[in-house]
């Protein structure tokens, strides 16, 4: 009797154990509401559970998405900072849109319309979630369009073709973990300072990786620290990027190349005057793509001492920022960091 007591005892244990860990419609302690596409949740699509989230919060607002596909175009306005997006699990948490440039029809600067989930709100956090543009290869569809400053992503997916990522946002900083981003032609681009790091980065046809726009008077555009870089197997022909303005800033430290990826490296767009503005840098470059003797002579080879600098932390400490960058950029889902 006692034994068959302890049994019933010990199982019940365990049903609490699951039932605390399952987040719940109405928030629970670990998020504010649910978004769930069949019903089960506070909301059924992320827009509204966004558009209903207090503006200018004093906490982090925690949103869980439970796993499904929400064909949506997603905003996270300015006036909603402190928001974190969680999915349920990077596969199955699905934002996907299908918007492009002539879609859009918005004249010249159509692009930058066409996103799937566009972040404006500073602290965003992105966790286990994939953003797709689901347009193909009809040219400009961006999926994350993103110009917050002290943005994080984690473990995401961002899926598209021609300009997948826009990290947008003068002196805006942005930090991507464990993230797999894929595109064609410019897959990531913007004037941002943006570090990926422990990402892959996936070329799905003949083109250019990146084209920063780095303002001139800000020190570092994208860092790619222990990154791989792959491509589909007919992919032969990747440059690592091109300015697409005068200071465009670059680096790849520490990275595993494919063969995809070009012996010279970089491509000055055309413009051969961009050679002595740009600021394009590798150090300890990996992989059968990753070799220095090809490469255009105004790229740099970065020291030891020099490739220190390019640490996450100095990147994304930002000027007259009073907190050190890692009070914010290896943020968790409810706004806490990494040992602090």
């Amino acid at each position: 009797m006692m034994t068959l007591l302890k049994r019933a005892v010990a199982r019940l244990g365990i049903l609490l154990v699951v039932l605390l860990a399952v987040p719940r419609a109405g928030g629970g302690d670990d998020y504010d509401c649910v978004v769930d596409a069949g019903g089960d949740g506070d909301y059924r699509r992320i827009q509204v559970a966004i558009d209903d989230a207090k503006s200018f919060p004093r906490e982090r607002v925690t949103i869980f998405v439970r796993d499904g596909v929400y064909d949506e175009k997603v905003s996270v306005h300015a006036w909603n900072p402190s928001v974190s997006l969680v999915g349920e699990s990077r596969e199955g948490t699905v934002i996907t849109h299908d918007d492009h440039f002539e879609r859009v029809d918005r004249g010249r600067n159509s692009t930058f319309f066409t996103y799937t989930l566009r972040a404006r709100g500073n602290d965003f956090h992105l966790e286990n979630v994939t953003v797709e543009n689901a347009a193909g290869p009809v040219g400009q569809a961006v999926a994350l369009h993103v110009e917050s400053d002290r943005a994080t992503f984690e473990n995401c997916r961002f899926l598209g073709n021609q300009d997948t990522v826009y990290a947008a946002g003068e002196g805006s900083r942005q930090y991507f973990r464990d993230c797999y981003v894929e595109g064609t032609t410019d897959f990531v681009f913007g004037g941002a300072t943006a570090v990926f790091e422990d990402c892959r980065i996936h070329s799905k046809d003949d083109s250019y990786v990146t084209a920063a726009s780095t303002p001139e008077r800000v020190p570092f555009g994208f860092v790619f620290s222990d990154c791989a870089l792959t491509a589909d197997p007919e992919v032969t022909d990747v440059y690592l990027g091109r300015p697409w303005r005068d200071h465009a800033r670059t680096a790849f430290v520490r990275c595993h190349m494919g063969a995809h990826v070009r012996p010279e490296g970089w491509h000055n767009w055309s413009r051969p005057d961009v050679e002595e503005t740009v600021r394009y840098a590798e150090y300890d470059s990996g992989g059968p793509g990753g070799a220095r003797a090809d490469r255009v002579p105004w790229s740099t080879e970065l020291t030891a001492a020099e490739a220190e600098d390019y640490a996450p932390e100095n990147v994304l400490a930002g000027r007259g920022d009073r907190r050190p960058a890692t009070a914010w950029y290896r943020r968790g889902r409810n706004g806490s960091a990494d040992g602090v």
